[in-house]
């Protein structure tokens, strides 16, 4: 059965981020990204819904915040001042009492302070809760931490087509769209959305030149 961590074993959680990032570059990643969001373990110390904690690690909007600030500050020591670290955040559970999108903004201040570089701002996953579904449904959020914090934002959520995405960035909701889902259901959508969006692209692989749009044979 589940339990909760010990006070000195949730301490012991920042170097074992710390670790991990440190094996990210081995591996030759360019940039790591701390998971705050859809109930995984960040997001359980950040939520009121899931934080009953009576420690250090409980309580108050600051001690609630404390294990995804001293993850992000032992992280930041660890690769140094150039190496992007990201982090993942649910601006809303969808649930009354949960965490809100002015709550993630104050989070958001905090982390930049601490050494984070740029936000991905989703939502849910802590309970079940109604979501209305709809395309780019999570950007208000992504646009509002953006407004209120000056931080460097990503949007997600349904965002599956290259004007709607391009609309994001042009409109200034936020500094980066994020599709993966969208990269899973078609693996060219980058080279797609460019055709679209009338990108010249002075770069295609050798298997797709006669495919390129002003080849008509």
């Amino acid at each position: 059965m589940p339990r909760a961590l010990t006070t000195e074993e949730v301490a012991a959680l920042p170097a074992a981020f710390a670790a991990g990032a440190r094996r990210a570059i081995a591996a030759g990643f360019d940039a790591v990204e701390l998971h705050g969001a859809h109930g995984y373990l960040v997001h359980q110390f950040l939520s009121p819904l899931s934080n009953t904690r009576v420690d250090a690690y409980g309580g108050s909007a600051e001690n609630r915040a404390r294990l995804l600030l001293d993850i992000i500050r032992a992280v930041r020591a660890e690769v140094g001042d150039e190496f992007p670290v990201m982090v993942r955040l649910s601006a809303s559970d969808w649930l009354d009492g949960g965490v809100t999108q002015e709550s993630t903004a104050q989070v958001v201040t905090w982390a930049r302070d601490a050494g984070a570089d740029f936000f991905d701002i989703s939502s849910g996953g802590m309970l079940p809760a109604h979501v209305p579904l709809a395309p780019a449904y999570q950007v208000p959020f992504a646009r509002y931490v953006k407004e209120n914090t000056g931080a460097l934002v990503g949007a997600v959520g349904l965002i599956t087509d290259a004007h709607q995405a391009e609309e994001i960035l042009t409109s200034g909701d936020a500094d980066v769209v994020l599709a993966a889902r969208q990269f899973l259901r078609d693996p060219h959508f980058p080279l797609n959305a460019a055709i679209a969006l009338g990108v010249h692209l002075d770069y295609w692989p050798a298997q797709h030149r006669r495919a390129r749009p002003d080849v008509s044979r």
